[in-house]
């Protein structure tokens, strides 16, 4: 240690900070100000701090937005912060639309706009345009966060409107957006189908196409984010004889499904993702049955290998696995009676 040069170690020790302590250290002088504004400190910095300790929840009711940190050793939350939203919103109507390292990607409800935000250093970029992009509708669009190859930040915009589907790329490096060609199956506009936000995993953004019906057909779109194109795979074999839901989690940057079918009854099954073919994992241990009344959503894993099933109404099923413990979770819309997402926390910048 006492060969490396004095920047180097202040490098290193800096980048080990919280995010919160690297934004206070800013204001000790100029050099350091300097350090910690370069992109190559921000991209190590976010390397190291995406890690179980440094995850936290953000919880939205409608009067309150609230920070919490998880406890993994007995699955729950601990002490609440409140958080001022940095941008105008009417009554809290903010929905969470995608997360990444840091930035979560929100729509204003009453707007339609939509917003890059970074709650854990309240930095936020509208990214609605007076050409009509960065405009999103409910259950008709989608959205993708993801890093290119040049590590810029962008977001993946899918939008169907009167069955025609327009496909839109925002790049925070040029802040702008410009359409990309996807040619997919006509049925697939249809709102009788239902998309999933995206999930990024491998060089690759996935959603899940589902339609909403017994027996209906089910697929997964993946959009390579370096090539701009798009293909089409195969649904784990899961049965067909009731409503089906997939829900993808990035597990240590392997893809995995939660696939859960059923009727009155839900079985649900994890399934990773190799090559263009899925693979079972596990099947789900023996549960009491889900009614369809609370059909339900996977949340996250917790590093002791539990995880669990719940409802929006509430916490439903706690379920213990024998496998090794996976450092993940999964960033949910609904929880607990909450809107909310999990994210890390980072110095991410939602601008350039």
């Amino acid at each position: 240690m006492a060969d490396l040069p004095t920047h180097t170690i202040v490098f290193e020790i800096l980048t080990r900070l919280p995010a919160k302590d690297v934004g206070r250290s800013k204001s000790v002088c100029k050099q350091w100000y300097a350090l910690l504004s370069t992109q190559d400190f921000v991209k190590i910095h976010c390397s190291r701090s995406v890690v179980s300790s440094n995850q936290r929840v953000l919880l939205i009711d409608d009067l309150t937005c609230s920070v919490r940190p998880i406890i993994s050793n007995n699955n729950d939350y601990g002490p609440s912060s409140t958080v001022t939203f940095p941008f105008h919103h009417q009554n809290n109507d903010v929905s969470i639309l995608s997360h990444l390292n840091g930035l979560l990607c929100v729509c204003l409800n009453h707007t339609y706009e939509l917003l890059l935000w970074n709650p854990t250093t309240t930095a936020f970029k509208r990214l609605s345009t007076p050409d009509s992009h960065g405009f999103y509708i409910n259950n008709l669009d989608t959205i993708g966060l993801y890093v290119d190859a040049d590590d810029d930040y962008k977001v993946l915009h899918i939008k169907r409107r009167s069955g025609v589907l327009g496909v839109y790329v925002y790049s925070r490096e040029v802040d702008s957006w410009r359409n990309i060609p996807f040619i997919t199956r006509q049925e697939y506009l249809s709102p009788h189908f239902n998309w999933s936000a995206g999930t990024f995993c491998g060089g690759t953004l996935y959603f899940t196409v589902c339609e909403c019906w017994i027996g209906g057909t089910n697929v997964v779109i993946c959009f390579d984010v370096n090539s701009e194109q798009f293909k089409e795979i195969s649904f784990p074999p899961v049965p067909s004889n009731g409503m089906v839901q997939g829900v993808l989690v990035n597990v240590k940057n392997v893809l995995h499904m939660f696939a859960s079918t059923g009727m009155f009854e839900m079985t649900i099954d994890l399934w990773t993702l190799q090559g263009d073919y899925w693979i079972k994992v596990l099947s789900c241990p023996p549960i009491p049955p889900i009614s369809l009344s609370l059909w339900c959503d996977i949340t996250h894993y917790v590093t002791n290998g539990n995880w669990f099933v719940m409802t929006k109404l509430g916490k439903l099923f706690t379920i213990e696995m024998d496998m090794k413990p996976f450092e993940c979770f999964y960033p949910v819309s609904w929880f607990r009676g909450f809107k909310g997402a999990v994210f890390v926390q980072t110095i991410v910048s939602p601008s350039i």
